[in-house]
């Protein structure tokens, strides 16, 4: 199953038939997304299942109906265990952004964490789970896969805010912290944390 977050609202790509009630289910043959999207936003449907025998088969229609942007991002530890988050637009949020033309999604994810927090001296570590969300820019809706990555970082400095990228605050926040920051955060942040186990 898929969770594409509409304005932080759930779209499931599901090849299942779930018994729940709380939720609108549309079939692949019939479904007009723009007008599911246009819905989520205007907060007239809260969560959506989105039903075809393969759920790869949804992912490639919804592909091809939304123009598709690829991001990298990092889940950043440091030598202590804590976290590398950024706040922006009221959020908190982890640094990443859009892959530049011929860029391995690995190099991309470790520029945009060290344009985005001056953070260096990082080392993959893992490759996480793919997130995705549909955003509405200039009037169109678009697609944005962000691929995950986590990090080590000996970086001992001050972290700094890319401010074009209205970064107000870039913070290592500890296992209880982030907890509270998470109540401020996106869907699709949760998600990674529910992955990494740091969501007990």
């Amino acid at each position: 199953m898929y969770k594409v977050f509409v304005n932080d609202k759930p779209l499931f790509l599901t090849n299942q038939i779930s018994k729940e009630t709380d939720f609108e289910l549309f079939l692949l043959e019939s479904i007009d997304f723009e007008r599911v999207i246009i819905k989520m936003f205007q907060n007239k449907i809260q969560k959506a299942y989105l039903y075809h025998p393969d759920e790869k088969e949804i992912m490639k229609t919804l592909k091809a109906k939304i123009p598709v942007c690829k991001a990298g991002g990092g889940l950043v530890y440091n030598t202590k265990g804590e976290v590398l988050f950024i706040f922006r637009n009221g959020k908190w949020d982890l640094p990443k952004g859009g892959i530049e033309k011929g860029e391995e999604i690995e190099v991309t994810a470790m520029r945009e964490v060290e344009e985005e927090t001056g953070v260096n001296q990082l080392r993959v570590t893992d490759k996480l789970q793919k997130t995705y969300h549909v955003f509405k820019r200039n009037g169109k809706y678009k697609l944005k896969v962000t691929h995950w990555f986590e990090m080590q970082s000996k970086f001992d400095g001050i972290p700094k805010g890319q401010l074009e990228e209205g970064i107000e605050k870039v913070a290592w926040l500890n296992p209880e912290e982030i907890k509270e920051a998470l109540k401020n955060s996106y869907e699709n942040i949760k998600l990674l944390f529910e992955e990494e186990k740091l969501l007990k």
